[in-house]
């Protein structure tokens, strides 16, 4: 029996590595002789960079940058042979980065990640692939665009602040000090989301809430990037305000579309075809992958979505586990998944849930392993 065990991080308690582990540590119980191939992936969030730097022979190096909130950090960028870089938004603005109570979307800059796509075109990168899963920003990519050298001005020429705040007062975007490599350098934002900029789907709406910001903030952040919308459908041209992809990592997604000349594809389908997935898949008799949370959101594009089809190409059964199932991930099923089942063996406290997350995915994935081995007509003691 060949077993793929092919997962996303599940946020807040194992990258993807960990829960991969912990996963084929739980089908060599079940079945000690299958053969398990471990493929940790990811859909442009945390992790994106390093999964795409091993694949493609690259190398991390460390960069002082800035966090959401200004604070100084180390975070590192890849760099690619070919003149090519990945930047991840997750490494240096990431919502694993901040703590629950302090998160604060109307404050929180996107100016980090500007500053790393910076050092990549200062290492000679011509190609950059900037991995917008999981930010803690929700600024339209203005602060990404001020640390490239673009002045965001009010209605009286002054210079806005950082933050998404600030562009309710948003008059003019100068262009006149943007860093002039980003126009030779071909750029790609690897989406985890296809959420438009602004509206009941966009940005502010769906993914404000896990940022920290109430019924009310997520209004004032919608209205906020619609000036920002308005402002360079004014200023630049392009009107991104319904471009899929443009609401991901808060609306960076936008300013990468506008300013950069991005393509804008999904993370998880780029990540799969940098390791060959189709070709890992191939052959096996079950996949297993996961996430933190299967719900609406999964569909959008996310890792368990984007296995479950792949697996389905291939003619391969696919069961996801996941620290939590939401609302819609029954849909999952239409797009080949074959079932989906909560990692928690009982009632669990959050904090224990966490603590416990390697252990519960090990024992989930031996339960999984176990019920298909004798679906299969295969024991422990048999299997060949």
């Amino acid at each position: 029996m060949r077993v793929v065990v092919a997962p996303d991080s599940f946020k807040g308690s194992l990258m993807a590595a960990q829960a991969c582990a912990a996963m084929a540590a739980g089908v060599r119980r079940a079945v000690p002789q299958a053969v398990v191939i471990e493929a940790p992936l990811a859909d442009g969030g945390e992790g994106t960079m390093e999964i795409l730097g091993a694949a493609l022979h690259g190398e991390l190096v460390e960069c002082a940058a800035v966090d959401a909130f200004g604070g100084p950090v180390t975070a590192r960028l890849g760099l690619l042979p070919g003149g090519r870089a990945v930047v991840e938004v997750a490494e240096v603005v990431g919502l694993a980065r901040i703590a629950l109570q302090a998160r604060n979307p109307l404050s929180a800059t996107s100016f980090g990640v500007g500053q790393l796509v910076r050092a990549a075109l200062d290492a000679g990168a011509r190609e950059i692939v900037v991995c917008l899963g999981g930010s803690a920003t929700n600024d339209g990519g203005a602060g990404f665009l001020q640390a490239l050298g673009a002045r965001l001005q009010d209605a009286h020429g002054e210079d806005l602040p950082l933050g998404a705040r600030a562009l309710s007062r948003l008059a003019h975007i100068d262009l006149a000090g943007f860093d002039a490599r980003v126009a030779q350098t071909v750029f790609t934002g690897a989406c985890d989301v296809v959420a438009p900029l602004v509206g009941p789907f966009g940005a502010s709406a769906v993914y404000g809430p896990q940022k920290g910001a109430t019924q009310e903030t997520a209004a004032e952040l919608d209205a906020a990037l619609s000036r920002l919308a308005d402002v360079i459908r004014a200023d630049v041209g392009p009107d991104v305000r319904d471009h899929p992809g443009a609401g991901a990592a808060g609306g960076l997604g936008a300013a990468l579309l506008a300013f950069c000349g991005a393509s804008l594809a999904s993370g998880a389908r780029l990540v799969q075809d940098a390791v060959g997935f189709s070709d890992i898949v191939r052959g096996a008799s079950l996949v297993i992958t996961g996430e933190g949370r299967c719900d609406r959101q999964t569909l959008q594009g996310k890792v368990v979505l984007e296995v479950a089809r792949a697996a389905r190409a291939a003619g391969v059964p696919v069961v996801a586990l996941a620290g939590s199932l939401g609302a819609g991930h029954e849909l999952l099923y239409e797009q080949g998944l074959a079932a989906a089942f909560a990692l928690a063996d009982g009632p669990l406290a959050l904090e224990e849930a966490v603590e416990r997350a390697a252990e519960l995915a090990g024992a989930a994935a031996e339960r999984v392993t176990r019920l298909f081995a004798a679906g299969r007509g295969v024991s422990a003691r048999d299997q060949a």
